[in-house]
């Protein structure tokens, strides 16, 4: 056997170290590490479950490893209890009256168990410390406390009690303050005689599976039973080379032959001997007489229940030879106690220490397995964010130079298409004539009519200038623009999310762009005034604006009416024939209709000029070649030709009133509309072509801000993610922190688990 360890104690009541307290210090500290490795595989586990829940961190910890790890805490949760219950446990076996019960009393110091002649012990007895001060016993299957007093009442109540077969189990509890050698954990089991039953098998698998050493008392006065060892046998063959000691009980009685006594103990000592080493195979032959003792129980306990009344230990009928045997039998105590404590140490706490240590050791690399997903999760975050941020700043520095871009090719594309338009207006201007000719309708000089009329003939012009300005700009202006809406879309493609780019058609459909160029011609010609009264072209209004020119004209008949008035103050009002040549009442646009102050501007000296003027541009119109020959002609023809002069004058003048018809009136009225709206349609060339220009913009700029609202979806997805990434690089740093620390736990408590292994499971060398 190996040394004890140095792990000692002095026990005030036997007055020497105590083995056993190597025992009680291990069960305390392998309790403390329980302890711990309980707490810490429930703060693993959770930690892993937090893992588990947690969405951002998903397949770093697995659900499968969460339920390993819970079943590891409530593995150790049953360890840990089995452990606070583990004792020391010594089975004390031999035939009946070979002194077992007596044996167990000289090691308590008192009478605990039934003692005396014959079979006293029928059932299996333990005997365990309590707190309590009062002793009291347990039969199997109750929990009652039965009191006891003293040893007879318990033997007696053991015989009396028929129930209980030799199979059963009582448990003896006894105040630790009466004996110290149940006070460190240590439980001592009293047996029948092995003679007394053949249920060999069924005692073994229920009280010595967990015995920590077996002693079997036989007697000096014969020698070893074949019962005896038959027993002993079974138990080898269930548990591996269990600790067994051999007590030859008493050896008192070799003191009446001293002459033989040493031929009797060598004779004894090669038999037990053999039995342990050739027959069992426990110890090998050099250690088996450290396991046999020969030993009177019954001078023992005499002894020292004398020493505890206060007696000599020595007196009353002791044999010679005493001491001697008295040594011996606490050889025994000391080696016993070596040998259970370390033995307990061994069978009680290895496979749990070991078990803890296989489960501390999964437990580590768990968390080895969740800090290397994290770290490689955490790892593809930074570079997944930094992808995110570099595409941000992409998206934005790309989307400013863009925006400088398309405004620029907005802009020159507005540019165009103003001029498109300008100069095709005014090619239809200058085709306005075409349009209105193109306009048919029922024409009546009635004013009713003639409202309707106009009317409709403003929705032609508008309609028809329209369509013609459509057919010359729209399909080029539509080009230019599907053309740019389609660069804009490809330029920002690759700005936009995903699921927009998928979509673009969808969020940028594509569509005929038609320019509005809202002419508004009812608007703009609402104070077009017709003339389509009867002119003659010969009379004298048509040839003072012939002769005057149109400002100068209207002036010059204001002047002559006035004057034409003055002369003739008395006279009413005359109503010459409109159908007169000369007749200025007949012209609705006359002087006399139209006062107007700029008359008294005009003076008879001014008229005279513009006259002169006029004959001045005629005479260098005509040439003086005209005038010569008429002149001659005068003379030579004389009232000849102021006669024919007169007769073609009249028949001019009848021409013209007879061709004055219902559509010469429409074709003047046509005439002076194509003049009035030339010049209103000139005005507003350049705000319509302004307007159509605007139109395009605003089509391409609606376009572009649908695309800029898209790339700042982008912008704020990647701003989002950027900042989920964060967060999960931060979640995955404390999981990494986390794991570690847990790790680190894990390997400290590795450490303490074997500094426990290595000083108390593995033998001293």
């Amino acid at each position: 056997m190996a040394a004890a360890p140095p792990l000692r104690r002095t026990d005030s009541a036997l007055g020497e170290f105590s083995p056993l307290k190597h025992f009680v210090v291990a069960k305390k500290n392998i309790s403390d590490l329980f302890d711990q490795l309980l707490t810490y595989v429930k703060e693993t586990s959770a930690f892993v479950e937090e893992t588990c829940g947690n969405k951002a961190l998903e397949n770093i910890a697995s659900q499968h490893q969460k339920l390993e790890i819970q079943s590891y805490a409530n593995k150790l949760a049953v360890i840990k209890e089995v452990v606070a219950r583990r004792h020391m446990k010594v089975a004390f076996f031999g035939r009946t009256s070979n002194g077992k019960s007596t044996v167990i009393n000289a090691m308590l110091r008192d009478r605990v168990l039934p003692s005396g002649i014959g079979h006293t012990t029928n059932c299996f007895l333990s005997v365990e410390g309590t707190d309590d001060d009062k002793a009291y016993l347990k039969t199997e299957g109750s929990d009652d406390e039965k009191s006891i007093k003293t040893v007879n009442q318990l033997a007696h109540a053991l015989h009396m009690d028929e129930s209980l077969d030799a199979g059963c189990l009582v448990r003896v509890f006894w105040p630790k303050t009466k004996c110290a050698l149940l006070r460190d954990d240590l439980v001592l089991v009293d047996s029948p005689g092995t003679d007394v039953t053949t249920q060999l098998d069924s005692w073994i698998d229920k009280f010595c599976l967990d015995a920590d050493v077996f002693v079997l008392v036989a007697n000096s006065e014969s020698t070893l039973m074949n019962t005896e060892k038959h027993f002993f046998h079974k138990v080898n063959e269930r548990l591996s080379k269990p600790n067994i000691f051999i007590l030859n009980n008493r050896w008192d009685a070799s003191a009446n032959e001293p002459e033989y006594m040493d031929d009797v103990r060598k004779q004894h000592t090669d038999r037990c001997v053999n039995f342990l080493v050739e027959e069992l195979k426990v110890v090998d032959r050099e250690e088996a007489p450290n396991h046999i003792f020969f030993i009177s129980a019954k001078e023992v306990l005499s002894s020292r229940m004398q020493r505890a009344q206060g007696m000599p230990e020595t007196g009353g009928a002791l044999a010679e030879g005493f001491q001697e045997r008295l040594k011996e039998f606490q050889s025994f105590e000391r080696r016993f106690e070596e040998c259970i404590s370390q033995s307990a140490v061994k069978t009680k706490f290895e496979q749990h220490t070991l078990r803890a240590k296989q489960i501390t050791e999964k437990v580590k690399n768990i968390m080895d397995d969740i800090n290397i997903k994290a770290a490689e999760k955490r790892v593809a975050a930074l570079e997944d964010r930094e992808y995110q941020i570099d595409r941000l700043e992409f998206v934005k520095n790309q989307l400013n130079l863009l925006i400088d871009d398309i405004k620029t090719k907005i802009k020159a594309i507005s540019e165009d298409v103003e001029s498109k338009v300008s100069s095709a207006m005014g090619e239809e201007i200058c085709r306005l004539h075409v349009i209105v000719d193109e306009f048919r309708a029922d024409f009546h000089p009635s004013p009713q009519v003639l409202k309707i009329y106009k009317s409709e003939l403003l929705a032609h012009v508008e309609e028809g200038m329209g369509k013609n300005l459509a057919f010359r700009c729209s399909d080029a202006i539509n080009a230019s623009v599907q053309s740019s809406q389609g660069f804009m879309i490809e330029s920002m493609l690759p700005l936009l999310p995903s699921s927009a780019q998928n979509q673009i058609h969808m969020l940028v459909p594509s569509r005929k762009f038609d320019l509005s160029y809202d002419l508004n011609c009812a608007k703009l010609c609402s104070d077009f005034q017709e003339n389509i009264e009867f002119q003659f072209s010969m009379g004298w209004t048509a040839l003072v604006h012939r002769f005057l020119g149109s400002a100068n004209a209207q002036r010059a008949l204001r002047l002559m009416d006035q004057n034409f008035q003055v002369s003739q103050p008395a006279l009413p009002p005359a109503h010459t024939p409109s159908s007169g040549p000369n007749s200025i009442a007949s012209q609705p646009n006359s002087i006399a209709s139209q006062p107007n102050h700029e008359t008294a501007l005009m003076t008879q000296d001014d008229l005279m000029v513009a006259m002169a003027t006029n004959v001045a541009s005629l005479s260098s119109r005509t040439s003086m070649s005209v005038i010569i020959v008429g002149g001659v002609v005068w003379r030579t023809i004389g009232w000849r030709l102021i006669a024919l002069s007169a007769s073609l004058y009249g028949l001019l003048y009848l021409y013209e009133r007879i061709t004055w018809t219902t559509k010469a009136k429409e074709r003047t009225l046509k005439r002076q509309f194509v003049d009035y709206a030339t010049k209103k349609l000139q005005l507003i060339i350049s705000f319509t072509s302004s307007n159509c220009s605007h139109q395009v913009q605003q089509e391409m700029a609606t376009t572009f801000a649908r695309l800029c609202q898209q790339v700042d979806e982008t912008q704020k997805e990647l701003e989002a993610e950027i900042r989920q990434l964060t967060i999960n690089i931060d979640q995955l740093e404390t999981v990494q922190s986390r794991s570690k620390s847990l790790r680190h736990k894990a390997t400290e408590l590795e450490k303490q688990l074997d500094a426990f292994t290595k000083q108390y499971l593995q033998p001293e060398q």
